[in-house]
């Protein structure tokens, strides 16, 4: 399948907005998930827990955003849709 260059430009902002947006979402999630740990100073093995979990959680919002907006961007692509609703 053979795309023009404006399609090939579209498809590469799309990539780079998705990677940042769940950049950005994910690194939120994990500070807010983290901030017992960080503003109360809890040590151990609560600590681990808390920031495991962030981590792990962190990183399924990360694949879902991304996943979310390629997934979405297909299917605006596909129906011809340029608006962005959809």
């Amino acid at each position: 399948m053979a795309h023009d260059q404006a399609e090939r430009d579209a498809i590469t902002v799309e990539i780079g907005y998705a990677v940042v947006s769940a950049a950005l979402l994910a690194g939120a999630v994990w500070l807010v998930l983290a901030s017992p740990v960080l503003l109360f100073g809890v040590e151990g093995s609560a600590a681990r827990a808390v920031a495991g979990t962030a981590t792990v959680l962190a990183a399924a919002v990360l694949l879902c955003r991304i996943v979310g907006v390629l997934w979405g961007f297909d299917t605006r692509r596909r129906t011809g849709r340029r608006d962005g609703a959809g």
